[in-house]
């Protein structure tokens, strides 16, 4: 039943979006118009999911491999240990627009401005609080306690004789952990890399608070050249959850058919990545 529930939103998504994908529809910038024919590409948006993608796996991989080595290899069982993990639980269980809106109050304090650009208010200077970092940081919170989990389950199937051995032979603990037991759940971590990154490229609330939702980038231009990357990170942008919600009958936009063809894409990228999951998860099998 659930196949063919998926089977069906593909299929339809498909039929609907096939007709607008082409080579100017991936290549072009985004316009706002309510007519097909002048609504541009999704090359911004395509450029802004794979930055926030990014951004977000880059912090939040190693805060989360660190994590998962404390609760397997390091910490003891009490009550440091039960509140590390309720607090993981409890931050998986918060909904993303919590996580938003935590986002646009922190992120609007004067010392953070360095993250997105100064604004003169009534107040004082002020930060604006969206931004590719904003909401890219604001992502790897909201992925922490997942990739978290994925890291600690795939190091508690490295088995004991294989740090025994090591210890024995003399190898510093920490030695022990680096090089064979993170080797060894290599391919859990990647995993769990993958699956974060699913997370990152198919939310939309915490991009549209924390992002700012703009069809275009609205740093220095052209946004593309090195000296203005800085300044693109530091500004506004959107993604393609963004930018499907702004041109369809659901957002502020009536292009139905070109929102099919963004989602299309969207889904390619998602059975992109977990195909690869479903591929680095039997790797590891094999080799183990």
């Amino acid at each position: 039943m659930v196949t063919a529930v998926c089977l069906f939103i593909v299929l339809n998504v498909f039929n609907i979006g096939i007709d607008v994908i082409s080579w100017d529809f991936l290549t072009k910038e985004p316009n706002p118009s309510a007519v097909n024919a002048d609504s541009g590409g999704i090359l911004t948006p395509m450029i802004g999911t794979f930055l926030l993608t990014i951004i977000g796996i880059v912090i939040a991989l190693p805060l989360s491999l660190a994590s998962a080595v404390y609760l397997c290899y390091y910490s003891k069982d009490g009550a440091l240990k039960n509140m590390i993990t309720t607090a993981i639980d409890i931050l998986s269980g918060v909904p993303t627009i919590v996580i938003a809106l935590f986002a646009v109050t922190i992120f609007t304090q004067p010392w953070l401005s360095f993250l997105s650009t100064p604004i003169e208010t009534a107040g004082g200077v002020q930060a604006y609080g969206k931004s590719f970092l904003v909401a890219g940081i604001t992502m790897a919170v909201m992925i922490l306690p997942f990739v978290t989990k994925s890291i600690e389950q795939s190091l508690k199937t490295v088995p004991d004789e294989y740090l025994e051995g090591s210890l024995s032979l003399g190898a510093t603990k920490w030695r022990t952990i680096s090089r064979v037991a993170l080797l060894s759940a290599r391919p859990g971590i990647i995993t769990g890399a993958i699956l974060g990154m699913g997370r990152i490229i198919g939310d939309t609330a915490i991009v549209w608070l924390a992002l700012g939702g703009t069809l275009r980038m609205t740093g220095l231009q052209p946004w593309w050249q090195p000296q203005n990357w800085l300044s693109t990170l530091q500004n506004t942008g959107s993604t393609l959850t963004t930018y499907i919600f702004y041109t369809s009958p659901a957002g502020e936009g009536n292009s139905y058919e070109v929102a099919f063809g963004a989602s299309l894409v969207l889904i390619v990228i998602i059975l992109l990545l977990n195909a690869a999951t479903a591929v680095l998860g039997g790797l590891g099998k094999t080799k183990r």
